[in-house]
């Protein structure tokens, strides 16, 4: 008689992003002690607190920039991350275009064409178009910040991370750029630090941080 086995349990993904009793220090300055958050995931999460209060160190620990002291991070093993930094951080002697596409290599079924195409359309919708092969560095500081969204967004990724993205954009590109963001993410984990109320409103749920 064949001995009956079990059936393997299915591994459950999860469903959040677990900060758990994280501290950090430089030298005399603590930044956090013992702080632990919940970010679920398939949603955009707005981290908000006042400035030189610990968003950027947290941000950076979640992407593994940087080491806690103590604590851990659950839920980001095996994810694929795409950033938006408070500069742009770009190629200034590459066109508008290169920049974006560097995040993604071709796939062999995937027509170069294809590639065009998607990054145009995105460079319309935010205000670029026609501006696929301008250099960078001919760029002003806003149109900079647009293409370093597009470039994160175009990248293939599991978690965005997204550090004060819309700061310097005059009022009708930041309105293009929160639609174009919250079209892109829809349904995908999003975690967003900014200063503003209104930016919060509109792109998802707000986390007051008490460090």
């Amino acid at each position: 008689m064949r001995e009956q086995t079990s059936p393997k349990r299915a591994i459950l993904e999860p469903a959040a992003i677990e900060i758990q009793n994280l501290s950090k220090s430089y030298g005399d300055h603590t930044v956090f002690r013992d702080f632990s958050l919940s970010i679920p995931h398939g949603t955009t999460t707005c981290l908000m607190a006042p400035s030189g209060a610990g968003k950027t160190t947290l941000l950076r620990i979640l992407m593994g920039l940087e080491a806690p002291d103590e604590g851990r991070i659950v839920g980001m093993e095996g994810k694929r991350i795409s950033a938006v930094f408070q500069e742009p951080r770009l190629c200034e002697n590459l066109s508008a275009f290169a920049n974006i596409r560097l995040v993604r290599k071709r796939r062999l079924w995937e027509r170069r064409r294809e590639g065009r195409e998607e990054i145009s359309c995105a460079m319309e919708q935010l205000g670029l178009g026609g501006c696929e092969r301008q250099t960078v560095r001919e760029m002003s500081g806003g149109m900079r910040q647009r293409v370093a969204l597009i470039r994160a967004l175009y990248a293939r990724w599991d978690v965005l991370f997204l550090d004060e993205p819309f700061q310097g954009l005059d009022r009708e590109s930041r309105e293009m750029a929160m639609d174009y963001v919250r079209r892109s993410s829809a349904g995908k984990t999003v975690v967003l630090v900014t200063h503003s109320e209104e930016e919060a409103a509109r792109m998802g749920h707000a986390v007051h941080l008490a460090f």
